[in-house]
């Protein structure tokens, strides 16, 4: 591995699949339209300033319509306790060609794998919660087999994962191993991640201050990374960027706190990993835009002056086998 600094990008490409059970969707409909809208302008900054990144994606989103996502239901799903949780419950329960746009996505998926330097990942197939009661290993494995196939449908081979809602389940690692996946994205090392299930007020004041304030070391050196032959690659995220802020100075602060921690890791030539859900976008298309172009345009400074570089998580992994 070569000894200069990296910035990886991961983005939870998921759609309605990762927020139904948390908002109403009859009231997101814009913010949906204008995520998809937004994807092409994503992929277009990625190309003009030649950022890779991995965009980590529920397998359902490949399906082209309700047809063909009834006909891909495994043959063994979570029995989640928590029965809002179900993927399948609630696809079922919204079936109709109207919904069809927040769901399915293969139109973008295919833009995405056209796209230099981009990796298609899985975000599994169901958006699926490794760390809730009732789901187990059986049913994880069927729900990333489906995955696997689904991408092999479009000529995808994956080689990374995302676990939704940063569950990482150590037990299942040697399941994702088992289908091909070479590397998994895993939570920040600072001690408000230690649960990610968890959702005290403690917890979640620290993730959002997080944004504004040091609270924790972002980057970390090559050596930190250690490859298990057996097992994925654990690729540790640095940075969530947060959603656009109405408050001007906390906009700023979030935009300067990722610029200062790109060029730490530039300077020390370790590595930075920053990540977002491309409906994150949503709400505010052109101010997300021009924040994260001030972003990439700070990462090419770096580059220039420190031959930092962009990788995707395939990318990397590769440096460690």
């Amino acid at each position: 591995m070569n000894k200069h600094g990296k910035i990886i990008i991961s983005l939870d490409f998921e759609l309605l699949w990762g927020i139904f059970d948390v908002v109403d969707y009859n009231s997101k409909k814009k913010y949906f339209w204008q995520t998809r809208e937004i994807i092409p302008e994503i992929l277009k900054l990625f190309e003009e300033y030649q950022v890779h990144a991995t965009w980590a994606t529920v397998g359902m989103l490949f399906n082209k319509n309700w047809k063909e996502w009834e006909e891909n239901i495994p043959s063994e799903i979570p029995n989640y306790r928590k029965k809002t949780l179900s993927a399948y419950k609630f696809g079922t329960s919204i079936k109709s060609k109207s919904t069809e746009e927040f769901c399915f996505a293969p139109e973008l998926i295919k833009l995405i794998s056209r796209t230099k330097g981009q990796e298609l990942a899985t975000h599994t197939y169901s958006h699926y919660y490794c760390l809730e009661e009732g789901q187990t290993d059986t049913s994880f494995d069927k729900d990333l087999a489906k995955a696997v196939s689904v991408a092999k449908s479009m000529d995808i081979d994956l080689k990374s994962l995302v676990f939704p809602r940063n569950q990482l389940t150590k037990e299942y690692l040697q399941i994702c191993a088992k289908h091909g996946i070479e590397n998994v994205r895993s939570n920040p090392s600072s001690w408000y991640w230690k649960d990610a299930t968890s959702n005290s007020l403690v917890n979640k004041l620290a993730r959002t201050g997080d944004a504004y304030v040091n609270l924790g070391k972002k980057t970390y050196p090559a050596s930190f990374f250690s490859k298990n032959v057996n097992l994925p690659l654990e690729q540790k995220a640095s940075r969530f960027l947060r959603p656009v802020e109405g408050n001007r100075l906390m906009r700023s602060s979030k935009i300067n706190r990722i610029k200062n921690e790109i060029e730490a890791a530039a300077k020390k030539n370790e590595i930075y990993h920053l990540w977002w859900h491309p409906h994150n976008f949503g709400d505010h298309p052109e101010e997300s835009i021009k924040d994260l172009k001030e972003i990439l345009v700070h990462y090419k400074a770096m580059q220039d002056k420190y031959a930092f570089q962009s990788l995707n998580m395939q990318e990397l992994g590769a440096l460690y086998s």
